[in-house]
Parts: structure tokens; sequence; C-alpha cells
């Protein structure tokens, strides 16, 4: 879909300029609180089940790259993490991505390797699509660290109720996505964040 893409072009651009006082305020907070390094780069899976790096905030102590799984209350997240997390602004980084192409504003999230791979049959299609910073399971989902955090075993809550469905999700997504759909979902997770 070129009008979609040319969207994420043009308002990624837009949102680097709007929120360059943002992102430098950001960066100098997590320097204060927790050092360097300032961004958290890891490996998803993206469009055409290709390995890309996302870009976020680092709201965790360091040497954290093979995190699957966070709750709430996670003791590996910095003092201004937990701020940056609750708010999703950790994730605003991420229009870079979307400017290199990697991802979109919305489509599914990009998993890491291990839960990418358990993506079967006609479900494998979601990989056709760039993964968005938000999205319908994103929405859904907007509090996952937190019901995470409410369960005695929270990566088995993951794999056998959560994932499978975001896969529903993705796949209802992938079969009814629209221009117009994105822009409600866009606005959706503006006034979800607000």
């Amino acid at each position: 879909m070129m009008l979609k893409r040319t969207f994420d072009i043009l308002l990624s651009i837009f949102a680097i300029f709007l929120l360059f006082p943002v992102l430098l305020t950001v960066s100098f907070l997590i320097v204060i609180d927790s050092g360097f390094p300032i961004f958290f780069l890891q490996k998803r899976i993206g469009r055409g089940a290709k390995e890309f790096n996302i870009i976020k905030f680092r709201t965790m102590k360091t040497n954290n790259e093979n995190i699957t799984i966070t709750v709430s209350n996670d003791s590996r997240i910095t003092r201004i993490g937990k701020y940056l997390r609750k708010t999703k602004i950790d994730e605003l980084p991420e229009i870079l991505n979307v400017l290199f192409g990697q991802m979109s504003f919305v489509g599914p999230r990009p998993d890491v390797k291990g839960y990418a791979d358990k993506l079967k049959g006609v479900n494998r299609k979601i990989l056709a699509l760039r993964p968005g910073i938000t999205g319908p399971a994103s929405l859904k989902y907007y509090n996952e660290e937190y019901i995470l955090s409410q369960k005695s075993n929270p990566k088995k809550y993951n794999d056998d109720v959560i994932f499978p469905d975001k896969v529903k999700i993705n796949m209802d997504y992938f079969h009814n996505r629209s221009f117009f759909l994105d822009l409600k979902i866009i606005f959706a997770t503006i006034f979800r964040i607000f």
C-alpha cells in the first residue's frame, strides 16, 4: 500500500521535528538517572521474517538484551524507566524504525525470534505486514505488563493466553486493514495514552 508508506514517511518526519524537544529531554533524564546508553536496541522479526533492530529508550539496567517478558514491578526497570514504560514514551524512538521502512505506525507489534517462530500456517501471513508502533492488539493489551504482574506464572500466561489472542487479533487486522482503520487506531492510541 503506497498510501500507507507515504503516510508513514511524512508522519515520521513531522513527528521527529515536533517531538525533538521531548526526545532530547528524555535522553538527558535517562543519562542523569542511570547513565548510558540512552537507547535500547533489540533484534525483532519484521516484514518478510527479516530481523531488524527495534529502537527504544532504555528503561532497564544494562545487559538485558535477551528480555522477552517484562512485568510492571520488574526490579530491572530504572526509576525513569517506570514512567517511560507507563506512558509508552519509551517507544517514541521507533519513529526512526518507521522512517527507515522497518516498521509502520500501525501493524502487529514485532516479536522476538522465539515468538515469531511460533506463527504457523496461515498465521504466518502476519509476517507479510510491516510491524507497527501500535495496532489493535497493542490497544487491547495496553496494560500487558500489569496483567502479567498479577499472574503467578507470567510467561505461561503470556504463551497460553495473550500470545494466541494477539495472533487472532493480528490476523483479523491482516484481513480487514485499511488506511482509515489505521487512522482510527492511531487516534485511539493517542486517546488511550492521554
